[in-house]
């Protein structure tokens, strides 16, 4: 045993995770347009946690990807993973009506339940089945290697939990169990898919050379641009400076209103030096499809008040359908529930006969 210290090589990890992504956005360009080509071949899995509502950010950065990928003609499924939400909070309050109100944002964006399937971790046991073989296949050391296992544990501030190391074997279920093989992702979930790719590839290797039984999936980098929130900062809940889809036209624009600038009257579009005037130009744009340049550069010396107040309209405006459907399916929980349902016993169907598989593969047919 030795006390010498030894500095890690900087520059060969750093080329080693350039490779790597090099490698990912590669096969993501491919896939991309094999989907393209042929879309009835591939089967896309994402999701969401139920821990409160879906804002702007969710919309333009996941949402629009999967309406469009359902109607090109993939095979799409949206886990409502409620399991995930204690990975690093002591409770589940609230969360029926977080999960109900998440289908109904679905639908209200375009989801279509007759062709995308709705469900929750928790009504699919064979599913979560699947976590016990699948950690067989990986090792203490690469649980704790995973990024977004450390990023959360941090920012929960909570101690790490055994759900919460294991998270991205959970993740793994819920791809691998309906064989998806496409997840739209973004950069920095990379190391999700790997370990997903990984424990498909050990498990066809280990039990299932002749016949394998997963498909490795492949991320689809998102093309979606990085939504920052109203003060600059990422687009979060919890730093109160999200707008929510259920927002009304009222709180819309009181959090506009309050959102922070900065002292300079001339409104320009500068993202590094002048993020929070930038960010309300962002929005601005997402919501009218325009060039947050243009944006700025029509406004000009009107100041921050006439900028909030366009934004404000902007939003209001492409909101105002969204709203008006949402409002219209609140009506009718006893289908919203019915909707759940029904892609749960679907879900549980598919999450069974791979269960059966696996076990065939695994000689534990008794």
């Amino acid at each position: 045993m030795t006390n010498e210290t030894v500095e890690p090589d900087i520059t060969a990890a750093g080329n080693e995770v350039s490779a790597s992504f090099l490698a990912a956005k590669k096969r993501s360009d491919e896939t991309l347009a094999a989907l393209e080509a042929n879309p009835g071949k591939f089967t896309m899995l994402t999701g969401d946690r139920p821990t409160g509502r879906l804002h702007l950010g969710h919309y333009f950065g996941t949402i629009l990807e999967r309406v469009r990928m359902q109607d090109k003609g993939v095979h799409t499924n949206i886990i409502i993973a409620d399991y995930q939400v204690i990975t690093d909070r002591d409770t589940t309050e609230h969360i029926e009506d977080n999960v109900l109100n998440l289908v109904i944002e679905y639908l209200a964006a375009g989801i279509d339940p007759n062709k995308t399937m709705i469900f929750t971790h928790s009504a699919v046991p064979a599913e979560n089945q699947l976590m016990l073989p699948f950690l067989s296949l990986v090792t203490e050391s690469e649980l704790h290697r995973n990024p977004t296992v450390k990023a959360e544990m941090e920012a929960s501030g909570h101690a790490l939990t055994g759900l919460l190391l294991t998270y991205p074997i959970h993740q793994a279920c819920d791809i691998l169990f309906c064989k998806g093989n496409v997840v739209p992702v973004g950069k920095d979930q990379l190391p999700h898919i790997e370990i997903t790719r990984t424990i498909a590839r050990r498990f066809n290797e280990r039990y299932a050379k002749k016949h394998p039984v997963f498909p490795e999936p492949a991320a689809i980098l998102s093309e979606a641009p990085e939504i920052p929130g109203l003060d600059g900062r990422k687009m979060s809940k919890s730093y109160g400076n999200a707008i929510s889809l259920g927002a009304t036209a009222e709180e819309t624009a009181k959090l506009i209103k309050k959102s922070p600038t900065d002292s300079e009257r001339m409104i320009t579009f500068d993202p590094v030096n002048r993020p929070q005037v930038s960010a309300l130009l962002t929005t601005a744009g997402l919501a009218t499809g325009r060039d947050p340049k243009e944006i700025a550069e029509e406004i000009g010396n009107a100041g921050a008040g006439a900028l909030k107040q366009y934004v404000t309209e902007s939003v209001n405006a492409f909101l105002a359908p969204h709203r008006e459907r949402r409002a219209e399916l609140a009506k009718d929980m006893d289908t919203i529930r019915d909707i759940l349902h029904e892609g749960n016993k679907r879900a549980n169907a598919i999450a069974e006969e791979t269960l059966d598989e696996v076990r065939t593969a695994m000689g534990m047919k008794y």
